[in-house]
């Protein structure tokens, strides 16, 4: 055991096991029935679940004991950059993917590691974000979204690779970063790649052999459904949707809802109509992949605000009855009530603005089509501000729901803005393609409210903010776990700090400092009749680009320490 002095607090940090140890040979599969209903003791999934709640059922730490929350184990994942994967685990096995398209397999309860899968990358090999957000289990494997748009199927007992599946060339600017999400005996994967003009789509594959089950393209070809919103000839070949973050699905409906992402080029005079599926949720067929329902949040899109994440399943009240529900907070700055149909169609049912926002004057009551300020629109050659900026009031981070206090949780941030200008680029594949350069982002900010990043919570039936805890000097860049311990965790701010809140109140309760800051989601687990936290702490990537900008506007410190820890926390005794 080695001390070490973290930021202004002396923590003890417990160093790992030797690398070599043996996996458990009674190492128990992972089956659809689990995956349906996963034990309280294991987090199966990115989110927890397949409703996306980033909830757990585990109460052993609540807001009386919270505050002896402690380190016990953290091990270096060897890498920089920013660290966006959730810990997973199975009895006691802990699974973390990290940036450079490394997995590492742990002893949950002790740190030790089991196995690490480092993949080599093809030379010439870039892509904008190298980050990995997450593996996923099925069987006896752990299925891997490598950076170069390979899916990797690895041993879960050796971390020996089973088997592998090209999903597209990454040389025309496809690349992968989300966690897959597993249906009925089919891992389902999606793209990233919306700056570099390509065209999104979800993809499934056989999890025992890796041989392709189907594939759903997110803009229509001519044609088909929705093809009437391209305009302008050839604009659906590149025109972006990047299915870039993991889906949600409802087991009895057979539906996976799947977000997709910005318009390409971001500028929609460039592509004129309502450019179907962008900025949408679709409902798929869980077996074919057929495109059941959609809705899209704003037509057109002009303004980087991708819709990437999924709605979580959420049941709401409406009018004194129950609404099989979809709830989400959109990066465009709003949280949406939405109701999910049994023929898989998706139906609008309410909304209200969660940050400031100028660019919609209203969003229609019956359609959730919101009325676009054109003042307030970027297009070619022609200057706009909109608020929020790009990265919007939230970018990628989770929310989380809490069914015992009926609340969510939204990390958000406001007070920014974004001026874009575009002009017209010829495409070349796999070299950025928006219409704008990176330094004519023209990012820029409101300092009279006092605070940029928060934390909100959201009563789910009565649309009414129930409490928030507001940064000044930081953006908020952190998901959400919420608990039946009445807790909620979250880290996202430039202070390196890990937080527990009560999930009733907003007090906050705990608070850790670990090595760099927090932007992966938290996940909690139990071994041996042990409750425990565990983060990924790793600045990086979008987050630590803001910062500097920030240094710019306000004077924050440009740098925030880099380097990946996996902390695993307990209640002291």
């Amino acid at each position: 055991m080695k001390k070490l002095l973290v930021g202004s607090s002396l923590a003890v940090l417990m160093m790992a096991g030797a690398p070599g140890a043996a996996l458990s040979a009674d190492y128990t599969p992972v089956t659809d029935a689990r995956l349906a209903n996963p034990e309280p003791q294991n987090w199966l999934m990115t989110r927890g679940n397949y409703q996306g709640w980033s909830y757990s059922t585990l109460d052993q730490i609540n807001t009386g004991n919270v505050k002896r929350l402690t380190p016990v184990w953290a091990v270096s994942t060897g890498v920089d950059s920013g660290h966006e994967s959730p810990p997973i685990v199975n009895n006691g096995v802990m699974f973390v993917s990290t940036p450079y398209s490394q997995v590492m397999a742990l002893d949950a309860a002790s740190g030790a590691l089991l196995w690490r899968y480092k993949r080599r990358l093809p030379e010439g090999f870039s892509a904008l974000h190298n980050t990995s957000r997450g593996v996923a289990l099925y069987g006896d494997k752990v299925f891997f979204p490598a950076l170069d748009a390979v899916l990797v199927a690895l041993d879960a007992r050796t971390g020996k690779v089973a088997w592998e599946a090209k999903v597209e060339d990454w040389k025309t600017g496809y690349y992968m970063t989300m966690a897959p999400l597993i249906v009925k005996g089919k891992v389902l994967v999606g793209v990233a790649g919306g700056e570099f003009g390509v065209r999104g789509f979800v993809e499934a594959f056989d999890a025992d052999t890796g041989k392709p089950a189907w594939k759903t393209y997110t803009i229509p070809a001519p044609g088909e459904a929705g093809s009437d919103t391209w305009q302008k000839p050839d604009t659906w070949k590149t025109g972006g949707a990047s299915t870039w973050m993991t889906g949600n699905y409802d087991p009895v409906a057979n539906v996976v809802y799947w977000g997709t992402g910005n318009g390409s080029p971001w500028f929609g005079d460039q592509r004129p109509g309502d450019n179907l599926y962008t900025s949408s949720t679709v409902a798929l067929d869980g077996d074919t992949g057929k495109i059941k329902g959609h809705f899209q949040y704003h037509q057109n899109e002009s303004w980087d605000w991708d819709a990437m994440n999924a709605p979580m399943l959420v049941d709401f009240q409406k009018n004194g009855s129950t609404t099989k529900g979809l709830l989400t907070p959109q990066r465009n700055g709003y949280l949406y009530w939405l109701g999910r149909n049994g023929d898989g169609s998706i139906s609008y049912v309410n909304s209200v603005a969660y940050v400031p926002q100028n660019v919609f004057k209203g969003i229609d009551s019956e359609t959730g089509r919101p009325d676009v300020d054109p003042a307030h629109k970027p297009g070619t050659g022609k200057a706009a501000q909109f608020c929020p900026g790009l990265w919007g009031g939230k970018d990628w981070p989770y929310e989380a729901y809490n069914p015992k206090t009926g609340i969510v949780y939204i990390p958000s941030n406001e007070n920014h803005c974004n001026t874009l200008e575009g002009k017209v680029e010829q495409r070349v594949p796999g070299q950025w393609w928006t219409g704008v350069a990176i330094p004519d982002f023209h990012f820029s900010v409101d300092t009279k409210p006092g605070f940029f990043g928060e934390l909100q919570a959201y009563d789910v039936n009565t649309g009414k903010r129930v409490w928030r805890d507001t940064y000044k000097d930081s953006m908020m860049w952190g998901s959400a776990l919420t608990t039946a311990g009445d807790l909620v965790f979250a880290g996202g701010t430039n202070d390196r700090k890990f937080r527990a809140y009560d999930a009733k109140s907003g007090e906050e309760l705990w608070q850790f400092t670990t090595n760099s800051g927090v932007i992966a989601p938290p996940s909690t687990f139990e071994v041996n009749g042990t409750q425990y936290i565990a983060v990924a702490s790793g600045y990086g990537v979008d987050p630590a680009f803001q910062q500097s900008l920030m240094a710019n506007l306000v004077g924050w410190n440009a740098d925030v320490p880099q380097g990946g820890v996996v902390w695993v926390f307990a209640v002291s005794k």
